[in-house]
């Protein structure tokens, strides 16, 4: 009997939802899957048919997997619908807009039995499990905290491409678009991971310090410092407004050692009493391990919707917590023209690395952009 590879749609299929694109006829070519529909408002072009929405679709076909790249304040209602119609998905970050909308899609997921797994590319990571091996082996002493930075470059094109980029609020929707729990949530999200924080109750209490040096409602440049239940600090420095963009890093403090992980290319800088090496790693692509559990019961997700409650706890403080301040005007420096314009903030990048370090606020430590 011929098993037929399992048909997948893709929902957002411009901007970043080109590349699930791609990856979806790789799996095809390879034989592993078959790339049924595309959906979007705008239309698609070449040869796989296209529908306006997922209710079109949902109507007329049941795709075994369901692809969602689309804005955040959609994720919950459009993951809810392909999971109560018998699909399995895939959902890009953040998982959702809020901690409630958090806890309704893990009862759906519950109430169905269908497989969600979110888009945190870096939990499919070798390197993650690497470094999770060698704080085992001891070489770095006991863990004393993990810092992230993330010294990152966004234009004035880049908040022009949608209406609700860059927003806390859209129509009355909100839809927390800022470097915290988006263009870096991988930062956070992985710094999370490597402290050994998933859940919702993982998390014990979110401090952050958010500001925007471009016109915008959302933070571009923000400070988050997480206590875990397991008793180790989680720090992170983010900014959307450095000279030049620079590998996003976590690292892991330890008393007799540190490991760093550059997620971006899945490489480790190990330095302790061994000396300093540095390891580089593949990771599995989600799509593919997705397509795995679903043909394999005991295998599990890489990055269930559970295990994104502990980011979910900093998204929720983000979404509750003040609005951005801007960022000092004497601070800020702006490069570029038109739609490549881009402001620059003083030292950012030695800021947000000391946040990552010493686990403490932009306005704790003194930062001469923070207004008072």
């Amino acid at each position: 009997m011929t098993v037929l590879p399992p048909t997948v749609a893709v929902v957002g299929v411009h901007g970043h939802g080109a590349s699930h694109v791609r990856r979806a006829l790789d799996l095809q070519e390879r034989g592993l899957a078959t790339l049924t529909a595309l959906v979007d408002p705008r239309p698609a072009d070449g040869d796989v048919p296209w529908y306006p929405d997922l209710d079109s679709l949902l109507t007329r076909a049941r795709p075994d997997v369901v692809v969602i790249s689309t804005p955040i304040h959609t994720h919950l209602p459009l993951a809810s619908a392909a999971l109560r119609a018998g699909c399995d998905v895939l959902l890009e970050k953040p998982t959702t807009a809020s901690l409630a909308e958090h806890a309704e899609l893990l009862d759906v997921v519950e109430q169905t039995g269908r497989l969600c797994q979110v888009g945190f590319q870096t939990f499919g990571s070798g390197a993650v499990d690497e470094v999770a091996r060698i704080v085992a082996t001891g070489e770095l002493g006991e863990l004393t905290g993990v810092g992230a930075v993330g010294t990152w470059v966004r234009t004035a094109a880049y908040f022009d491409r949608a209406r609700w980029a860059g927003r806390r609020t859209l129509d009355g929707v909100e839809v927390v678009d800022g470097v915290v729990t988006n263009p870096l949530a991988h930062a956070v999200a992985t710094a999370l991971l490597l402290a050994g924080a998933r859940t919702v109750q993982d998390v014990t209490d979110v401090r952050l310090d958010l500001h925007r040096a471009h016109p915008i409602e959302a933070d571009d440049t923000s400070a988050v410092v997480i206590e875990t239940g397991g008793g180790i600090r989680v720090s992170a420095g983010l900014t959307l407004c450095a000279p030049r963009r620079s590998p996003a890093r976590v690292t892991l403090r330890g008393t007799q050692g540190s490991a760093t992980l550059f997620y971006e290319s899945d490489e480790i800088e190990v330095v302790s009493a061994r000396g300093t090496r540095r390891i580089r790693c593949g990771r599995v692509d989600l799509l593919t391990q997705l397509l795995t559990a679903r043909a394999h019961a005991p295998v599990a997700l890489r990055c269930s919707v559970a295990d994104t409650g502990a980011f979910l706890r900093v998204l929720e403080a983000v979404r509750t917590g003040p609005d951005a301040t801007p960022v000092r005007e004497a601070s800020v420096e702006w490069a570029g023209e038109g739609g490549d314009r881009h402001p620059v903030v003083a030292d950012i990048e030695h800021w947000c690395a000391r946040v990552a370090d010493e686990g403490a606020t932009f306005t704790e430590l003194g930062a001469p952009f923070v207004r008072p």
